[in-house]
């Protein structure tokens, strides 16, 4: 079935993707906003700056829209008469304040959205007392790593009120954007709201580097709204529901409120909210301006709703039954969407986690802006350049890197900024709902201003010298894939340039030449004794998960290869040497002391001088080897007569090579890092309730360094691991994400991939005791199928009505107001499953709606409809 949202896609795609969610929820204490010497991005552009200063990469705000380029921007602002300024952005602590470093203390939820959208509904909880921001900021800062964070929720405010906020938005056309913002009163009695509504400009006059005639939005004389001139955009129209008053000022920094220097005029950022909240006379009475607010104020009785309607276009567009229909059919659209792209039959909690997860990902997407040299130079309009000390300092070899693109970011307060492995993640979802903009993410990260001369991926501003495990390969095959396996010229345009980068990690990243590789943290944060990235300023780590990310971008690389011969026949020779990286990698590997025999896991090694130390941590750096599985099918082999001679041959010469290339009676070759009998040793750990198993997944580490830490002494330094279950007890990477024992949803995918791949190879055949002690064995394939639904039960209700993630408040629970407002978070804890880390992670955690669909099956059901 065609639905009608594919047929935007197909028919349009770029000018239905022009105007979407793209505003940022957090541009303050981001690294490219800081200009500091020491590069404390938190206290160079603090929460309390950001009514106060322009930004100078990208926008800001609740619930927003904006064009492709961020020339304009439109989000909500709410008042509750009783903070002492204007909600204008969603708050959180930052990275010094935070007991578990940055947090957004907020309830706010995606619920519905289309890829094109034309459609798109979000939800959030204002609460009608004082917003408590000092309670916030002082309990969090009494406590420590063994608390958990002081959230919103706890601090009671919801008990006295809130105005639930609903805002929809529907497109009557590609550039026709209809606006529907719902408040009720939640609370025990009449009271009074302040809804605003606000069309802005990003501020790129203030720098001296754009010449473009500056921007405005003024009051229309014909309707009740503004009309919305810029020279590349042209004019707009912004109709709206009667009885606002409008309100004008600058987007431009209030310099006499920041540090008491002359202003730029009477009407800063923050005039509106001035105006507002304190009377003051801030706001232009001339009707201009390049930021504008419509003031609506309602007084409303405990249960009753109010309504605005807005609509965006090039001339002034009804708000009447047309306005309605336009709503009305696009969710319409958006229930078409699902049913088709949902299995027939899914549970309904099942079916709207996925859709939920799905609406996440979407408003993930965010403008992303940071050119790197221009960053470090400063700009000509500065009062002065910045510090020299930059020069020295982050991101300084990167100066090629400039980005002004719609990414999806990791979370969209926490991590308002793309990270390498997170993006290949978030693809999978992604190719579900558009896979052309999948495709264009994965090809977007390997364009010469993203990627670095010398190959290597950039993997996010904090540092983007910093290293991502190598998962692009894998991703792009998924989505090629997903998208029905047509698009060799995707792949292919990909494939070059992940040469680039497979040759820098060969160069940089085994400096022994011994096919062993390290790289740092490699996204596990801490869980090691030491932080991998650092070292402790001897010798070498040898690392186990970075030797097996290297063979399984390998084997992806070999498997692209393949896919293009038949087109390409030249692509053979270069799977044939793919063979050897991974022959040489997986020998080396397996002759090494990575496997520790006894314990029947690999760990990594210390090399200092003559000494080689195994670091004995039972984490997920010892399963991640597993990954590196994939088929080569009889049939695909006979479809290729010169690689399969040369493989041959390979195998028949250098037999001491070929140890993981295991054939089966059918004829299929499984290029494995791990043999069936290791795979087999591993899962004993793996599925033990007592180490890795837990109700909701495989846990990042195993259970038995609660009792038993680990401990490593060298040369009179003790460093230590020991099992987490929930947030982080150290500061280690900030202090915010946790691999000691919860459960992540990207390494779990990956294993259960890795086990149906086997499953595939063995028939059937292969089986093991799930869980351990159980006296029963299964085949490998109904491991992963079971281990998917421990993931999938983390988001609908158990015997109790309640879902094991969602936080621990009757809101939540059965009956309770936002029962089906589900939360996304970063991972989960190893033993209740409660979310933890950021709470709008619906990057990779919405893989759970790839799992629910059936996607995540390699060899599977369900082919996305080209």
């Amino acid at each position: 079935m065609t639905t009608t949202e594919r047929r935007r896609l197909a028919d349009d795609h770029q000018a239905w993707t022009a105007w979407g969610p793209y505003l940022a929820e957090r541009a303050w204490g981001t690294v490219r906003e800081d200009y500091s010497a020491n590069g404390d991005a938190w206290n160079a552009f603090p929460y309390e700056h950001s009514h106060l200063r322009a930004y100078r990469w990208n926008e800001d705000g609740l619930a927003g829209f904006s064009d492709r380029d961020q020339r304009w921007c439109l989000s909500l602002s709410l008042w509750n008469g009783r903070d002492d300024h204007l909600k204008e952005r969603l708050y959180g602590l930052n990275g010094h304040q935070g007991n578990h470093a940055e947090d957004p203390k907020e309830e706010w939820w995606y619920l519905d959205a289309t890829p094109s959208h034309s459609w798109g509904r979000i939800a959030y909880a204002y609460p009608q007392q004082a917003f408590p921001y000092g309670a916030l900021i002082a309990e969090n800062a009494r406590r420590g790593y063994a608390d958990r964070e002081y959230e919103l929720l706890d601090t009671g405010i919801f008990d006295h009120g809130w105005w639930d906020v609903q805002v929809d938005h529907a497109k009557a056309d590609a550039d026709d954007l209809c606006v529907r913002v719902t408040v009720t009163n939640r609370g025990p009695e009449r009271d009074t709201v302040h809804l605003v509504p606000t069309f802005w400009f990003r501020n790129r006059w203030s720098w001296g580097r754009e010449t473009d005639p500056k921007p405005e939005v003024r009051a229309a004389a014909d309707h009740d709204g503004l009309i919305v001139e810029e020279v590349r955009t042209g004019t707009l129209h912004l109709n709206c529901s009667p009885g606002a008053e409008r309100l004008f000022c600058e987007n431009e920094t209030n310099h006499a409120a920041l540090d008491g220097s002359q202003p730029t005029g009477p009407y800063p950022k923050n005039g509106i909210g001035s105006h507002i909240v304190d009377g003051e006379a801030t706001v232009n009475p001339e009707g201009h301006g390049t930021k504008s607010g419509l003031w609506y104020r309602f007084e409303l009785d405990p249960g009753e709703s109010a309504e605005v309607r807005l609509r965006l276009a090039p001339s002034a567009q009804p708000l009447d039954e047309d306005f309605a229909e336009t709503m009305a059919a696009r969710e319409r659209d958006a229930d078409e969407f699902y049913d088709d792209l949902l299995p027939d039959g899914l549970d309904p909690s099942r079916a709207l986690m996925a859709r939920r997860a799905l609406a996440g990902m979407l408003f993930s997407k965010q403008w992303y802006h940071f050119d790197v040299e221009q960053w470090l130079e400063g700009d000509p309009a500065a009062p002065a350049p910045p510090p020299a000390s930059r020069w020295n300092g982050r991101n300084t070899n990167w100066r090629h890197l400039n980005n002004a693109d719609v990414i999806p970011m990791p979370d969209t307060w926490e991590y308002p900024w793309y990270a390498a492995w997170d993006t290949a993640f978030h693809c999978l979802p992604l190719s579900l709902l558009d896979p052309a903009f999948a495709k264009a993410q994965l090809h977007l990260l390997g364009r010469e201003w993203y990627q670095h001369p010398n190959g290597q991926l950039p993997a996010y501003e904090w540092s983007f010298s910093d290293v991502n495990p190598p998962v692009h390969a894998w991703a792009a095959l998924r989505v090629f894939e997903l998208d029905g396996g047509w698009d060799t010229h995707f792949l292919e345009r990909v494939l070059h340039k992940l040469l680039l980068n497979f040759t820098w990690w060969v160069n940089r990243r085994d400096l022994d030449g011994n096919n062993l590789f390290d790289g740092g943290f490699l996204g596990l944060d801490n869980i090691g004794p030491f932080n991998r990235s650092e070292g402790l300023g001897k010798g070498r780590l040898e690392q186990s998960d970075a030797t097996a990310w290297m063979a399984m971008y390998s084997l992806d690389l070999l498997d692209m290869s393949l896919r293009l011969t038949s087109e390409r026949p030249a692509y053979e020779d270069l799977a044939t040497k793919f063979v050897e990286h991974f022959a040489y990698i997986s020998t080396a590997m397996h002759e090494s002391e990575l496997w520790h025999e006894d314990d029947g896991f690999y760990y990594d090694v210390l090399t200092i001088g003559d000494r080689r130390i195994p670091v004995e941590v039972r984490s997920m750096v010892g399963l991640i080897p597993i990954f590196a599985t994939r088929v080569l099918s009889s049939s695909l082999r006979a479809q290729m007569p010169n690689f399969t001679e040369h493989l041959e041959w390979f195998r028949n010469n250098k037999t001491e090579l070929s140890r993981h290339m295991h054939e089966n009676d059918a004829g299929d070759i499984m290029f494995s890092l791990v043999s069936p009998e290791r795979l087999c040793r591993l899962l004993e750990r793996v599925l033990d309730e007592d180490e890795f198993l837990s109700p909701h997944g495989v846990r990042g580490l195993s259970k038995v360094h609660a009792e038993e830490p680990y401990v490593l002494n060298v040369d009179g330094a003790e460093f230590s691991v020991g099992y987490e279950p929930g947030e982080s007890m150290t500061g280690l990477f900030g202090g915010n994400s946790n691999w000691r024992g919860p459960v992540w949803f990207p390494l779990n995918y990956l294993l259960i991939e890795s086990l149906r791949r086997f499953h595939f190879w063995s028939g059937g055949s292969l089986t093991v005791e799930f869980p351990k002690g159980s006296g029963e064995q299964i085949p490998i394939g109904a491991v992963a199928d079971l281990l998917a639904e421990r993931l999938t039960t983390l988001f609908v209700p158990g015997p109790d009505g309640l879902r094991p993630a969602m936080p621990e408040h009757p809101l939540y629970g059965p009956g309770g107001e936002w029962e089906d407002r589900l939360l996304f978070h970063e991972y989960f804890d190893g033993d209740t499953g409660r979310g933890l880390g950021a709470s709008h992670q619906t990057g990779w955690t919405a893989l759970v709606a790839s799992l629910a669909t059936g996607s995540a099956v390699p060899y599977g059901r369900r082919r996305h409809r080209r």
